[in-house]
Order: C-alpha cells, then sequence, then structure tokens
C-alpha cells in the first residue's frame, strides 16, 4: 500500500511496480477459497496498482493485466454478496477499460461505458452523492472519447447528458477543481456537437463552459491547461462569428488565440 501510495504521489515508476511485485506476492499466500472477499480486495488493489502503472507508462499489455485483475476480483465481489464493492471494482475497471480506449481500441471503450453503468446501479446518487458525481463524469469522457472514434452523434448527446448530472452534485462551491474539469469536458463534447450542428446553441453553451473552467484555471498554476482551455475557447468563438457573420465573436476569438499563445511559445 505505501509503494501504491507514493507511486500515486509522484513518486517513481519503480515505486508502483514494486507495489505490483508485492501484491502479486500476497496473492501466493492468501487462499481464495478461505476468504475469497479478502482475495478479491487484493486483487482490485493490484488492478489499481496496474492501471495506474499502464497510464503513466501508456502501455497497453499492463492496462490489460488491470483489467484482468479487476475481472478477478468481480468473480468473487458478486453484486449479490458485496454491492457496494462490486460497484466500485466495476468503477476501477470502467478506468482502466476507458484508458485502454483512449489508445484507438473503440471496443474498450464502450465496455468501459457498460462498466460504468454498472457501477451506477448500486453507487447512486442519494447513496454516494460525490461517488456518483465522479462516475458521472467518467463515463461522459468515455462516451466522448467513443463518439470521436466511431462519429456517433448519440454517444456525444449522452456524454452531454453525464457531465451535466455531474454538475449538479460538482458545485463550484464545494469541489472547484473537479467543477472545473466537468466544465471544461463538457465545454469539448458541446463543441464537438455544436460542430456537427447546424445552429450555434451547441457553441454559445460550450463558451459558456470553458470560460466557467477557466475561473479555477489559473494561467500560472495550470499553464497548460490554461493554454488548451483558451485555445478551445477561442475554436467555438470563431465558429460562432463565422455561422453569425459577428465580428465581435472572431474578435472574441482572436484575443481567446493570443492568450493561449502566451503558454503554447
Amino acid at each position: 500500500f505505501l509503494y501504491r501510495k507514493l507511486g500515486e504521489d509522484g513518486g517513481s515508476n519503480e515505486d508502483l511496480k514494486t507495489a505490483v511485485r508485492t501484491y502479486q506476492d500476497a496473492l501466493k499466500e492468501f487462499s481464495r477459497e478461505h476468504d475469497p472477499l479478502g482475495w478479491a480486495s487484493v486483487q482490485d488493489a493490484l488492478g489499481g496498482v496496474l492501471r495506474t502503472l499502464g497510464e503513466k507508462e501508456q502501455d497497453a499489455s499492463t492496462l490489460q493485466q488491470a483489467v484482468a485483475a479487476f475481472n478477478e476480483a468481480l468473480s468473487e465481489r458478486t453484486r449479490e454478496r458485496a454491492p457496494m464493492q462490486w460497484a466500485a471494482t466495476q468503477a476501477n475497471l470502467g478506468s482502466a477499460l476507458a484508458s485502454l480506449g483512449a489508445q484507438k481500441q473503440t471496443v474498450r471503450l464502450e465496455e468501459a461505458v457498460v462498466a460504468f453503468q454498472a457501477a451506477l446501479t448500486e453507487w447512486t446518487r442519494e447513496r454516494v452523492p460525490r461517488d456518483w458525481a465522479r462516475l458521472q463524469h467518467e463515463l461522459g469522457r468515455a462516451l466522448l472519447l467513443s463518439s470521436d472514434q466511431s462519429k456517433d452523434t448519440a454517444r456525444l448527446e449522452q456524454a452531454i447528458a453525464a457531465f451535466r448530472a455531474a454538475l449538479e452534485e460538482r458545485r463550484h462551491e464545494h469541489v472547484r477543481t473537479q467543477w472545473a474539469n466537468t466544465q471544461q469536458n463538457l465545454g469539448t463534447a458541446l463543441l464537438r456537437l455544436g460542430n456537427r450542428s447546424k445552429g450555434t446553441a451547441e457553441l454559445h453553451e460550450a463558451v459558456t463552459a470553458f470560460r466557467a473552467a477557466l475561473k479555477e484555471r489559473n494561467r500560472h498554476v495550470f499553464p497548460q491547461q490554461w493554454s488548451a482551455l483558451q485555445n478551445s475557447l477561442g475554436v467555438a468563438l470563431a465558429a460562432i462569428g463565422q455561422r453569425e457573420a459577428d465580428r465581435a465573436y472572431l474578435q472574441q476569438a482572436v484575443e481567446a488565440y493570443r492568450e493561449a499563445l502566451k503558454v503554447r511559445t
């Protein structure tokens, strides 16, 4: 656990690899027959470390090992036996599958959506509002990636609905960083939908979301995210200006691009 924390909190990948070996050694001693839920807990922890390592190294084989570990955990962490732990592992499985899907494995994104939706059947807003909101955000990201790869507008609309659901609990006054993350992703999804539509309603909503996210994306603390947001804002404003033949929006787009270039040198 300590090696895992070290690796996740900015330590080296070697710390994560040591954690993997430690959990694998523990599984040699754990008796699945005598303590099935304890064994499943170790499998879930192993999967978590493998997912973090796979994401940091962008290694598909490590992410696939994480998926295998989570599936092993689910063979004992059933919904009937331990519903909340089952939902937690489904959420972890969804995150690992989404990371694989980001590497152009579209089928994995579909599997991630299924896993997140399964977790939401137990991690309801009434029971665990913050976890519910996090899952809605993760579901939205998987749907957004799936839409990007498949060009499925229905998936894009579902992503927008998931991000908006997350914002019902991720309020600015309570969790500012998470709120800004979801606003940024919502803006991206709305921009994508706006580009596929003829009107400008979604583009205007995207501008609102990007400007909201910029309230918490300080240039000096988050320079890369700030510049990416400014660039996305510029894209949305330019699209509005062109479609509505409005020079004011085009000028605002120019200003946003110039802001982005303060970091994107």
